[in-house]
């Protein structure tokens, strides 16, 4: 192409975009003015390959991901600058928010085929229906789905190894690629009879069959890049030369202006979560690629880009047929199932039993352990729905299981309980295991009668832990667990807890806090549920408090009606003893709920006697009132 040529094309370009568009740019990374200039033109045809990854099903836009409508209208602006523009799905985008599981994955095809991607790789979590489910939605896609490593056990490929596309003339291979860790990292049911083969050698095949045939060969790889991985991108680029591009995800890595791999391979990462678009420019003469560029578009790129209207409302038409699934009943309850804030964070909850038993069950782990803080919701005796279950849990993450040592085990203990008595988001719910909690001693050194189906914990033995995808990566400081690679994953946790809901069935959900988690000083004096705060007296000056905690309510150690009577304080002969002197001098190691005991109260009349803000904070010579 001449200047004169390439002169008028910008200035069709530009007239098109202001007439269609408004202010918006003709490169939405420039939109803003903050993202630099719009793309510096290349020798040759110019290609535009717009890509996703990871998107997880989060379809709804929020503060940090942009959703489908606004990709949708980012990939607008791309296809009317440059019609010879691709558009490409890494894996991981079937599975992941209720969006998608309501309905094993048919909303996401709907929104795909209207987006209107060329190809798309099956990640692992496309597997989450399993794999003959995953046929039957490869068939209403509206395009390829590709994967070369995926073979039935007696050789036969599930989808074509590759597809090329022709634009403006140039021929592009695009070959499909997917983790061998599919075999455990969705639940082993899920692949029965199939198999993943080595990529890099499957790579090869595929780029020694096309690359005469093509002029770009682009690699579309769920493998990431995680040091844990035996298969990654970077591996395969090392090993395969003649490959062009390399679109990768399964590892969540963010590349803002790609990687240059071996044998000069550009590889692109666009994140997760419709957090990020990838964009690769490429441009070809003489059937060679002349330049090659990679680069990122968030929402701080895009803030006067529309959401594609369509788009939009396909979503919303979905979620509308979507709310009757949502009332669909899971199971009957006769008591309240405790997922209150103040409760899940500060003390076992027989909401916090039941989703760790589910997540046990499913993953057949010896120990399961989910922070409290993703506990967002209780359920309220009666009929119990799909709905009442997401509310719960509305985040969408995933059982994984890692081979943990005890000594990590007990860490994680330390680290989710080292506010105790205090709310934390960290405070583990457990199943599998119980501990019990001394809050006399020092943090980090308060965990301790650590017992894993009923055996003492072996600092040095390896157990399997399942927990969630968030607590296994180090978040609210699990950082212990981040270390250990995945060795299974078996889906979300509303989905674990309305299976096995309805597997005990309603009778068995009558059920309370069974004791797993206790306070108790480590010479065994003292042992109440750690559902009850137990403020130990402090020999530290009391320090100010600037906000009253929330009371956390002791609950009953057998099954309970609906409604729990308030217990009336006993007289006994200890509190007639106060009756007569109405004032009671703190010692050392005293704690409000022991005090409360000794003279038949409970330890919140004596906070509301005393005017405590923190409960949990006497000190040796401090002087409370004591109930007439």
């Amino acid at each position: 192409m001449n200047s004169w040529k390439k002169i008028s094309s910008i200035l069709t370009t530009a007239a098109l975009l202001l007439g269609c568009l408004g202010t918006a740019a003709a490169d939405p990374a420039a939109s803003t003015g903050t993202a630099g200039a719009a793309t510096p033109p290349g020798n040759g045809k110019h290609i535009t390959i717009l890509h996703t990854n990871d998107t997880h099903s989060h379809v709804v836009s929020n503060d940090k991901e942009m959703g489908f409508a606004k990709l949708a209208g980012i990939i607008d602006q791309y296809r009317a600058s440059n019609p010879n523009t691709l558009l490409l799905d890494d894996g991981d985008t079937v599975h992941g928010t209720t969006f998608a599981t309501l309905v094993n994955g048919e909303s996401i095809v709907k929104v795909v085929n209207k987006l209107g991607y060329d190809a798309m790789v099956p990640g692992n979590h496309e597997f989450n229906y399993g794999w003959k489910h995953l046929v039957e939605l490869s068939k209403e896609i509206q395009f390829p789905v590709l994967s070369a490593n995926i073979k039935q056990t007696d050789g036969t490929r599930l989808f074509h190894p590759y597809v090329i596309k022709e634009v403006n003339g140039v021929k592009i291979g695009i070959i499909g690629l997917t983790t061998p860790e599919t075999a455990y990292k969705t639940n082993p049911k899920n692949v029965e009879g199939i198999q993943f083969t080595d990529p890099a050698a499957e790579a090869k095949a595929a780029v020694d069959e096309i690359r005469s045939k093509v002029d770009v060969v682009v690699v579309l790889g769920h493998l990431g890049q995680d040091a844990s991985s035996k298969d990654t991108s970077l591996k395969v680029v090392k090993e395969v030369p003649g490959i062009d591009i390399f679109i990768d995800g399964h590892s969540h890595t963010v590349l803002e202006k790609g990687l240059v791999g071996d044998n000069g391979t550009l590889i692109a990462s666009a994140g997760e979560y419709t957090k990020y678009l990838g964009v690769v420019d490429l441009w070809v003469d003489g059937g060679k690629v002349t330049q090659k560029q990679a680069k990122l578009i968030d929402s701080t790129h895009a803030v006067d880009v529309q959401p594609n209207a369509e788009i939009a409302t396909l979503i919303a038409s979905i979620q509308k047929e979507q709310e009757p699934i949502l009332k669909e009943v899971v199971v009957q309850t006769s008591v309240n199932l405790e997922g209150a804030r103040e409760k899940v964070r500060a003390g076992e909850t027989n909401l916090g039993d039941l989703l760790t038993d589910a997540m046990r069950d499913i993953s057949g782990a010896d120990v399961a352990l989910t922070n409290g803080g993703g506990i967002r919701a209780s359920i309220k005796t009666g009929t119990v729905t799909k709905g009442d279950i997401i509310t719960v849990l509305p985040f969408g993450n995933q059982i994984v299981t890692l081979k943990v040592k005890g000594s990590d085990i007990q860490a994680a203990l330390e680290n989710g309980t080292a506010a105790y008595p205090e709310p934390s988001g960290g405070f583990p719910q457990v199943s599998g295991i119980s501990f019990k909690i001394d809050t006399s001693a020092v943090k980090g050194s308060r965990v301790h009668s650590i017992l894993i189906g009923g055996k003492t914990l072996d600092p040095d033995a390896t157990y399997t832990l399942a927990t969630n995808d968030f607590t296994a990566v180090g978040g609210d400081q699990y950082t212990m667990f981040a270390k250990y690679p995945q060795a299974g994953m078996f889906g979300s946790l509303d989905e674990a807890l309305i299976r096995y809901m309805q597997k005990v069935g309603s009778a068995s959900l009558q059920v309370q806090a069974d004791g797993r988690i206790q306070e108790a000083k480590a010479d065994g004096k003292t042992s109440v549920p750690a559902a009850q705060p137990v403020p130990a007296a402090s020999t530290a000056t009391p320090a100010p408090v600037q906000e009253e905690p929330q009371v956390v309510s002791t609950p009953s150690a057998k099954p309970a009606p609906a409604k729990a009577q308030t217990a009336k304080p006993q007289q006994t002969p200890a509190s007639a003893q106060a009756t007569k002197s109405h004032v009671y001098i703190v010692k050392s190691g005293d704690t409000l709920y022991d005090i409360s005991r000794q003279y038949g109260f409970t330890w919140q009349q004596l906070q509301k006697l005393n005017k405590l803000k923190n409960p949990h904070r006497i000190y040796p010579g401090q002087k409370l009132d004591l109930p007439a």
